[in-house]
């Protein structure tokens, strides 16, 4: 059966500049505190968020990654509602300001599948998919 309801607008973040020039400052240092100052400095950037929950997770500390993937996931929804999305529609990959809440809901996805909540991971997965085909592949590839 075919949709007849026309797909809700993509939704696009606003760019940070500021937070986006920090977490390049903290890319280039490339330490745990850089990238929490960036966090703390921005708390409603996601790609701070980010990037402390793959750094975490590549360490092997999944429940801190899953922390700070949460963190950054919710923070990227009050974001996205104040873009004017209505809890369903494309997040485009394409567009550089949503790739941190993109990332984090991919980072809290398979944090979730490593403590055990299935359901969670698999809602996560679900949601990257829908927000954007392109972020889970190009996501996974990684």
């Amino acid at each position: 059966m075919q949709n007849l309801l026309p797909e809700p607008p993509a939704t696009r973040l606003p760019a940070n500049d500021e937070a986006d020039a920090a977490l390049a400052a903290a890319d280039e240092a490339g330490t745990d505190e850089a990238f929490a100052s960036v966090a703390a400095g921005f708390p409603t950037y996601s790609a701070g968020w980010a990037e402390l929950a793959a750094r975490s997770f590549a360490q092997g500390q999944v429940v801190t990654a899953y922390a700070y993937a949460r963190t950054g996931y919710h923070r990227g929804l009050d974001q996205l509602r104040r873009s004017g999305w209505k809890g369903h529609g494309p997040v485009p990959w394409s567009h550089e300001p949503n790739r941190g809440f993109l990332r984090c809901l991919y980072v809290l996805s398979r944090a979730a599948d490593e403590i055990g909540e299935a359901d969670e991971a698999a809602r996560c997965a679900q949601f990257l998919r829908d927000c954007d085909p392109e972020a889970a592949d190009a996501l996974a590839s990684n």
